[in-house]
C-alpha cells in the first residue's frame, strides 16, 4: 500500500489547515477514524485534526478562511469543533494522558504527536497523515497499524491490560470495531478484555449502550454479542440475555440454546431491516424464557407465557440500560408481546377472525412484526424451516387480503360514544363502553362489516338487550 495519501486529501479543510500551519510554522495531522476509513475505502463524515500546539486557535483560523460562522470551543478539553458542509471537523492539541484507577477521565498535559498516538485505543486508530507542507500526505504509523488493517486485526498500541484498565470503554470499542469491520481481536488483547471485564463498572450505562447499539447496527450483530459473551462483558450489564445461554436435558428431552437462537434471529432481522428497535425486538423476544421454563413429562420443555412476561420485563430492562422509554420502548414491548401470534397462525388454521385481531393489535407495526416472526423460524431441520416459511407466506397473503377487504389496521369502531349518548339521550355510563366493545368484537369476528350503517343497526340490537330507550335516531334524521 502507498505511504503517501496526498491525492486523497483534496477536501478544502485539509488545504486550508495546511496553508495556515505553514504560515504559522505549526505541525498538524489528520488522525484516527478518518485515516482508518480512508485506507479501508469506507465513507467517513468525521475529520479529527491533531495540532502540536493550540488546537483552538487553528480551528478558529480555519473556520474564518472557510467562512464557517459557528465554532464550538471546549477550552477545558483543548478541543474545538465546527461543521463544514457535510463534515464534522474537530481540532485538538496533541496531548499526553495519565489515569487514576477510579475514573476513565485522564489527567492531561501538552504532548507531541508521538504522545498523542500512544494514547490512542488501537493501532488502526493511531494512524496519522501529515498536513505539513514539507511532507503533506505522508502516513505516520508508529505501531504498524497498516499491517493490522491488512490482516484485519484489532490490537492496542501499548500493553493491552493497561490500555483497557485505564479506560474500560475501550473494551466495548474493541468489540464494536471487530463487529463493524469484521476484524479479529488479537489473542493477548482478547485475554486482557476478559481479565478486565469487571472494570466496566466505572463506565456510565449511556456510554456502554452507545457501543452496544453500534454493535447491534453492524451487518452481522451476532459476531459482537458472541465476543461480549465470551469476554464476560455482557455479564456486567445484561444478565437477562446471559441467562438465555445453555441447554438442559431431562428424560432425554432437550430445549434449544435460547442465547444462540436469539443471535440467529437477530442476524435474520439484520438481513431485512436496519431499524435499531426492530433489532432490539429480536434481542428481547425470548428474554423471559428462563423464568417461564418448565418440564412436562408428556410434551417436554415449555415456556408458557414468555411473550407476556417478556413484554412486562421490557420497561424494567430499558430503564436499567438507560434506553429510551418513549414510543421506541413501547414498540419493542408490543412486538415482544405479539411475536408468537403469527407463528400460531402458521401452525394452525388461518381464520379471518384471527387475522383481523392481529391486524388490529399490531396496527402500523404489522410489517415489522412479520419480519421478526419470519426471522424467528430457525431450525437445523431445513425441511421443517422450508415448510414453515411456505405457511408463513400464506399468512402474509391472508393479511393483505383481509386488510384490503376490511380495513382493520388501527381501526376504531364506526360508532362513537357521543353518537350512542345522543341516540339514546343518556349521559356517560358503563353501557356505552359495552356497546362499543361488542361492536368492535362483532367486526373482528366478521359478524358485521367494518361499516357505519351495519354498526348502527347492531348498536340498536345491543341497546335493546340492555334496556336502553331510543329517543333520537341520527340515521333516520338525515
Amino acid at each position: 500500500m502507498s505511504n503517501n495519501y496526498a491525492k486523497h486529501l483534496t477536501h478544502p479543510v485539509f488545504k486550508v489547515a495546511s496553508l495556515i500551519i505553514t504560515e504559522q510554522n505549526l505541525e498538524a495531522y489528520v488522525i484516527g477514524g478518518y485515516v482508518r476509513d480512508l485506507i479501508l475505502h469506507r465513507p467517513s463524515k468525521d475529520i479529527d485534526i491533531v495540532v502540536v500546539g493550540n488546537g483552538l486557535e487553528l480551528a478558529k483560523a480555519c473556520a474564518e478562511k472557510l467562512r464557517v460562522k459557528k465554532v464550538s470551543l471546549f477550552k477545558n478539553f483543548g478541543t474545538a469543533q465546527f461543521k463544514y458542509k457535510d463534515l464534522d471537523v474537530e481540532f485538538v492539541g496533541a496531548r499526553k494522558e495519565s489515569y487514576s484507577s477510579d475514573s476513565r477521565k485522564p489527567s492531561v498535559e501538552i504532548g507531541s504527536l508521538k504522545d498523542d498516538q500512544n494514547r490512542r485505543d488501537f493501532t488502526i486508530n493511531a494512524l496519522a497523515i501529515s498536513l505539513n507542507a514539507k511532507n503533506f500526505g505522508e502516513l505516520i504509523d508508529p505501531f504498524d497499524g497498516m499491517t493490522d488493517l491488512e490482516n484485519g486485526v484489532i490490537r492496542t498500541p501499548l500493553e493491552p491490560s493497561q490500555t483497557y484498565s485505564d479506560d474500560p470503554l475501550r473494551m466495548m470499542r474493541a468489540i464494536r470495531f471487530a463487529a463493524q469491520l469484521d476484524f479479529k481481536i488479537q489473542g493477548k488483547s482478547l485475554q486482557a478484555i476478559y481479565d478486565n471485564a469487571g472494570r466496566l463498572e466505572i463506565i456510565s450505562m449511556e456510554r456502554i449502550m452507545d457501543e452496544v447499539n453500534k454493535i447491534i447496527l453492524s451487518q452481522k450483530p451476532s459476531r459482537g454479542f458472541k465476543l461480549l459473551y465470551s469476554t464476560k462483558l455482557l455479564h456486567q450489564f445484561f444478565k437477562e440475555m446471559v441467562d438465555l445461554q445453555g441447554i438442559e436435558t431431562k428424560n432425554g428431552k432437550s430445549h434449544k440454546d435460547n442465547f444462540f437462537h436469539t443471535l440467529e434471529v437477530l442476524d435474520n432481522v439484520a438481513e431485512k431491516s436496519s431499524n435499531l428497535w426492530l433489532r432490539w425486538s429480536a434481542i428481547m423476544h425470548d428474554i423471559a424464557k428462563p423464568p417461564t421454563k418448565k418440564f412436562d413429562n408428556e410434551i417436554g420443555w415449555t415456556f408458557h407465557g414468555h411473550e407476556e412476561l417478556g413484554a412486562r420485563m421490557t420497561p424494567k430492562i430499558f430503564t436499567r440500560l438507560k434506553l429510551p422509554l418513549d414510543y421506541k420502548m413501547k414498540y419493542v414491548q408490543k412486538l415482544v408481546r405479539l411475536h408468537l401470534r403469527p407463528i400460531a397462525l402458521v401452525k394452525g388454521s388461518v381464520s379471518d377472525s384471527a387475522i383481523r385481531r392481529l391486524l388490529n393489535e399490531a396496527g402500523d407495526d404489522i410489517d415489522d412484526l412479520m419480519i421478526l416472526c419470519n426471522a424467528d423460524i430457525t431450525s437445523k431441520n431445513e425441511f421443517k424451516v422450508k415448510r414453515y416459511k411456505k405457511n408463513f407466506d400464506t399468512v402474509i397473503e391472508k393479511l393483505r387480503a383481509v386488510e384490503e377487504k376490511d380495513k382493520i389496521r388501527n381501526f376504531q369502531p364506526p360508532v362513537s360514544g357521543e353518537m350512542i349518548m345522543h341516540t339514546f339521550n343518556i349521559g356517560p355510563k358503563a353501557e356505552i363502553g359495552t356497546i362499543k366493545s361488542r361492536i368492535k368484537e362483532a367486526i373482528l369476528e366478521g359478524e358485521i362489516a367494518n361499516d357505519q350503517a351495519e354498526a348502527v343497526q347492531y348498536m340498536f340490537l345491543i341497546a335493546n338487550e340492555l334496556g336502553l330507550v331510543k329517543v333520537n335516531d341520527p340515521i333516520l334524521n338525515k
